[in-house]
């Protein structure tokens, strides 16, 4: 059953766009599929495309409706575009008018519109009413407006940008350093001081805190409100603009402003603001930038003497706008969160799902059905399952920076406790030159050097039947991949994670020598775990075995499921050939069709079916024609290439074609969590093959739950 929510804001700028994104994220980590729906155009285009919904209708169109009186013509066309866009989803978040000049009848509309798609309502608000009585009459009223607290549509309300800085007229002013935040009232102190909350009907979903850089543009983002010349890019792109500061005074007096985030604007001749602005950029303030306002550029020997500034990233640009006018505009910037900005949308939902009271949405969020695990499901269920385990994983290629900057995310998340295998001041001198903060735990660098006699005599015994002496031993111990794996052979670390710069072999056949496979397991195999955008499916074999035989190929189809399963995902089990069925012949097709055979009488549990060509595997449309009496077709969640070639490629063609995600990948059969990556591999996969390899040597029932 299909359930909708409309946010409703009580007023302008209350974030609600941000607070739908934070719905729709818990709503993901569910496995539900959840819609956006944007019944008029607002200032949230970004937000509207990047969920893949349109608008109803324009702004100046429903304008139009209701100056002529024709409210329910319309309803009916946003409802027409709502069945379209929410047709298969679980539940869908609407986004509400907020109430500004150009539209008074926000509240009209929005109360009509909760009616016309039988929608529960959520109030977004502000902490503006500093007054508890004022703000309980304020939530009461807005209740009303959908029947009331208790029997009504309203369920309850977010306080989004609790704290942020005001004006004296009340108005957030992020641009500015002369405001004052306000005290930031616990959740449960709120919920005993205003009595619409007592009863339990209506709830306080969460206070979400002003963070003044999550309003934060990047510099670059200027040129949408200013026609902006660049004299020098810089990290404009990742650069952000915290604070504006006017650089009417003198290099001495502006010490107290020019600070991390500050945006420093000054008339284009001022080359004193600009040399003071130089000077704290080198000094380790890293400024938003510099913007030099009448179209005057400072001289060429002005851009020479700050150029230690400008080799550390320092932005300048100039407008032909004099300074005030320059100034008044940019506070245009902060509400508007562009496209391309994903950074900041990913940083806006991490910090609202963070104070969202996520027991209170279970009560009202229901939704039957067979759970379907989404990507940031899948991911978010990782993170949570690694987290409580308390790994340890060794990383082998501890200088390499991918590698680096992974595990300071993992051990900044708890994912696992990373164990670098690296000269320490390799990795100082590489944390000063990225400008990465060493992590106070979870976060270790140990010097081969140290530790590798350690193991020589383990070493030894392992393969004296091949001839091993401590010579030898103490060569191969040289090889840090080597090294690691004996540190996991000894349980020193619970799992290993390498491949960012070594092959598959490099990292495998040390695993085969030392940790050997499971007794159950004819064969090591591979998958990954495909994050899709609607889905996560897993991709079997795509980096082990070059060419399975019939018998190989079940049995990696049988660790593959097996693997979909104790991560959450049903297996509908789709073997692949480039034929459908009985539809082509040949000994490639011959060998799919008996491996699925093969698979089908080992395991009669398995959901599995074959030969299927990839497109009858994945899309429902092309199932119905070319295998309309398969269990697998259409609907497959564990897809099984016949060979390496045709499973790397498609792997690598999808990651990288759709933008997606890949963990893995996961090596199936070993006695101890050893994972391969990429070298291709981004930092997120990385990130995400650092939790599964905690995750394996846990307890992989628990990502069930």
């Amino acid at each position: 059953m299909q359930h909708t929510y409309l946010l409703s804001p009580l007023g302008a700028s209350t974030g609600a766009s941000s607070i739908a994104m934070g719905l729709m994220h818990l709503a993901d980590q569910r496995g539900l599929k959840a819609g956006f729906f944007l019944p008029v155009s607002q200032s949230v285009q970004s937000l509207s495309a990047s969920f893949g919904s349109k608008p109803a209708m324009g702004m100046e169109q429903l304008q139009q409706y209701m100056s002529d009186g024709e409210l329910d013509d319309a309803l009916e066309l946003m409802v027409a575009s709502y069945e379209e866009q929410a047709a298969d989803c679980d539940i869908v978040i609407v986004l509400g008018l907020a109430s500004n000049d150009a539209t008074p009848f926000a509240t009209k509309v929005n109360s009509a519109l909760a009616k016309s798609l039988d929608a529960s309502v959520i109030l977004v608000a502000t902490d503006t009413e500093v007054n508890p009585q004022h703000m309980n009459r304020k939530l009461e009223i807005a209740a009303e407006t959908y029947g009331g607290a208790i029997h009504g549509r309203a369920l309850g309300v977010v306080i989004n940008k609790a704290g942020a800085p005001r004006d004296v007229h009340g108005t957030i002013r992020p641009e500015m350093f002369d405001t004052q935040g306000r005290e930031i009232p616990s959740l449960e102190a709120l919920e005993k001081q205003l009595p619409i909350f007592r009863g339990g009907h209506f709830k306080l979903f969460g206070i979400i805190p002003w963070q003044s850089r999550l309003m934060a543009p990047r510099t670059i983002d200027i040129n949408r409100v200013l026609p902006v010349q660049i004299l020098h890019k810089g990290q404009a792109e990742s650069r952000r603009i915290e604070h504006v500061s006017i650089g009417a005074r003198s290099p001495g007096n502006l010490v107290e402003v020019l600070q991390p985030g500050t945006l420093v604007v000054t008339s284009g001749d001022r080359n004193d603001v600009l040399q003071a602005a130089a000077l704290a950029e080198i000094s380790g303030n890293p400024l938003a930038g510099v913007l030099l306002t009448g179209g005057l550029q400072p001289s060429e020997g002005t851009m020479k003497l700050i150029a230690p500034a400008l080799e550390l990233g320092l932005p300048v640009m100039v407008t032909k706008t004099a300074t005030y006018p320059t100034a008044t505009r940019l506070p245009a910037l902060y509400p508007y969160t562009p496209e391309d900005d994903t950074e900041r949308f990913a940083s806006i939902i991490d910090h609202v799902v963070a104070h969202l009271q996520r027991e209170k949405f279970r009560e009202v969020i229901s939704v039957e059905g067979e759970r379907r695990l989404s990507p940031a499901a899948f991911r978010y269920n990782l993170v949570r399952v690694a987290k409580a385990l308390k790994k340890t994983v060794v990383l082998p290629e501890g200088d390499e920076p991918r590698t680096v900057e992974a595990a300071i995310i993992s051990a900044n998340k708890g994912i696992a406790h990373c164990q670098l295998l690296a000269d320490p001041a390799v990795i100082d001198d590489l944390l000063e030159k990225r400008g990465w903060s060493r992590p106070e735990q979870n976060f270790e660098v140990i010097d081969p050097r140290t530790i590798r006699n350690n193991y020589i005599n383990s070493f030894v015994e392992l393969r004296k039947h091949k001839g091993m002496n401590e010579v030898r031993a103490r060569q191969l111990l040289e090889d840090s991949v080597v090294l690691g794996t004996m540190m996991l052979e000894q349980n020193d670390v619970d799992g290993l994670v390498s491949g960012a710069v070594h092959t598959t072999a490099n990292t495998i056949l040390p695993a085969l020598q030392l940790i050997k496979t499971k007794p159950d397991a004819s064969l090591v195999s591979s998958v990954f775990f495909m994050c899709l955008p609607d889905q996560v499916m897993v991709y079997g074999d795509c980096a082990v075995n070059p060419d399975p035989d019939a018998q190989q190929l079940a049995d990696i189809a049988i660790q593959s499921a097996d693997s979909a399963a104790a991560f959450g995902i049903p297996p509908r089990v789709a073997m692949i050939s480039y034929s459908t069925g009985s539809s082509g012949s040949g000994a490639d097709v011959e060998k799919v069709r008996e491996a699925t055979r093969i698979a089908k009488e080992l395991r009669p549990d398995l959901v599995i079916d074959g030969p299927l060509q990839y497109d009858a595997a994945t899309t429902a449309s092309v199932a119905a024609s070319k295998a309309p009496d398969s269990p697998v077709a259409g609907k497959a969640t564990v897809i099984i290439f016949p060979d390496l070639n045709t499973g790397n490629t498609t792997y690598k063609a999808v990651q990288r074609s759709a933008s997606v995600v890949s963990v893995g990948p996961m090596l199936q059969g070993l006695k101890k969590p050893v994972n391969d990556l990429s070298r291709g591999a981004l930092v997120d996969d990385i990130v995400y093959t650092i939790a599964l390899t905690a995750i394996q040597s846990g307890s992989e029932g628990e990502l069930e739950k």
